[in-house]
């Protein structure tokens, strides 16, 4: 069954057809994205497809038909896309954008489904009793499990827009037409001089801490901004780092980074503990190990290194002297991902770590699953019982925010917050947070849900 999704919008009046949608978005948007099952799941689908329609003739719209009843020609749109294409999730982000998304069996019934789409919108649309053609631009973006991410399919998708508008003509990116091997060979080789070339960047992504509604804490998260592909996120450079050996160089050059960027900080009055990801690899590198150890030293700020639990397991020996003498120079240690990989307790109570940071795969699905809940729970209570913090990764919705807090959870971290922005932004957002006004909305809205449940 088709869904519609869209955006809030404080400045929709009540009437209005864009304010109809809005009141239905929070309840909606969790359960439409979960209609669209995980690749892995799709043993009849597997292909993801992400389409973006975006009108290009709104301007003569506009002066034919004013501009609230042009406002509205995207839910008109959006409408007659659901009952055609009843697999659909549709969703409207932007004025004039609509955001397709959907699962089909191969390349094939890929074109199928976009000759559907385009025959859909050249028919013209009844307005009001008057007929109106509507142009679109229309990029899509599709590829079968292991050919993308959902930042990838994106991007693509966004490209193809572009590319649409452009040519006047439907732009259809086929990511399995795409060899990653070529990209992967190339990207290696660009990555050892991206450093020197200035290409790679930090972002940063606060955690809250929920029971004393502060910024605790935030993850450096390392970005490349390559000059031709665009921006190449940590999961398409991180493996490339690792097997050319130049992981250590990268990790040395994030903390770095992180020390003048938390110097500007310190100048703003903002002291915080800025966590940086170590690869396992690193564990186990006597001279990185003592490196990271002088420059953290000797730039004289509060930082922290997230390392997951399987890195732990590789070297096992190794891995836990060396997190030992990083906690022996004050640096704060988080275990990363937990859940995510071959959880061992035996290791797990060895580790001088302060905060073990729960997996999003669970946060995600924190309202909608029965299992997953359990599963944080108990994680929160042996967290507890080592004496550690918890931090809830992929907190995204208010009402998987007010459940951690109910469950003792210490520290929550995801989009609900903040996405993952550039110093400046970062700064910016330390100054002007509203984090305690967060959590409490959050909790009187589980509180008022939990009173309806019981009544």
């Amino acid at each position: 069954m088709a869904r519609v999704r869209t955006p809030l919008s404080p400045a929709d009046p009540p009437g209005s057809r864009s304010g109809q949608y809005a009141a239905q978005y929070s309840a909606t948007r969790s359960r439409a994205r979960r209609s669209l099952p995980a690749a892995d799941d799709m043993d009849v689908k597997p292909w993801a497809v992400q389409a973006l329609l975006q009108l290009t003739n709104q301007a003569s719209l506009r002066r034919l038909l004013g501009v609230a009843r042009t406002n509205d020609i995207i839910f008109d749109i959006t409408d007659r896309l659901v009952v055609v294409l009843p697999d659909i999730v549709a969703t409207v982000v932007g004025r004039w954008t609509i955001e397709i998304e959907t699962c089909v069996c191969d390349a094939a019934e890929l074109q199928a489904f976009v000759d559907t789409l385009s025959v859909t919108l050249v028919e013209p649309f009844d307005i009001d009793g008057e007929r109106h053609a509507i142009d679109f631009a229309i990029g899509v973006a599709a590829g079968p499990p292991g050919s993308f991410d959902d930042v990838r399919l994106a991007e693509e998708a966004e490209d193809a827009l572009i590319e649409s508008r452009r040519e006047h003509n439907v732009v259809i990116r086929d990511l399995s037409k795409i060899d990653p091997m070529v990209d992967k060979l190339a990207l290696k080789r660009e990555l050892k001089a991206a450093i020197e070339r200035g290409e790679l960047f930090l972002q940063y992504q606060p955690k809250v801490h929920v029971r004393r509604q502060e910024i605790a804490s935030a993850e450096a998260l390392v970005r490349w901004r390559h000059p031709t592909r665009g921006l190449i996120l940590p999961n398409d450079f991180i493996p490339l780092a690792e097997n050319s050996r130049d992981i250590d160089r990268l990790t040395l050059w994030t903390i770095e980074q992180v020390i003048t960027d938390q110097k500007k900080l310190k100048a703003d009055g903002q002291d915080l503990t800025i966590f940086v990801n170590i690869s396992g690899q690193l564990l186990s590198n006597p001279a990185f190990v003592k490196r990271a150890c002088e420059m953290v030293s000797q730039g004289g700020v509060a930082m922290g290194f997230e390392i997951t639990e399987t890195s732990v397991i590789r070297d096992p020996v190794s891995a836990i002297a060396n997190l030992n003498i990083f906690a022996d120079h004050g640096i704060a240690i988080a275990i990363d991902d937990y859940g995510a990989g071959l959880s061992s307790l035996a290791y797990l109570k060895q580790l001088p770590a302060r905060e073990l940071k729960i997996d999003k795969m669970f946060v995600l699905q924190l309202t909608s699953s029965n299992r997953d809940p359990l599963i944080v729970r108990s994680t929160i209570d042996l967290a507890h019982a080592l004496e550690m913090e918890v931090t809830a990764e992929g907190v995204e919705t208010p009402a998987a925010l007010a459940l951690l807090s109910v469950m003792g959870c210490d520290m929550i971290q995801g989009y609900l917050i903040s996405r993952p922005v550039e110093i400046d932004a970062f700064r910016q957002f330390l100054r002007e947070h509203k984090d305690a006004a967060l959590v409490d909305s959050a909790r009187a809205s589980f509180r008022v849900a939990a009173f309806r449940r019981s009544a």
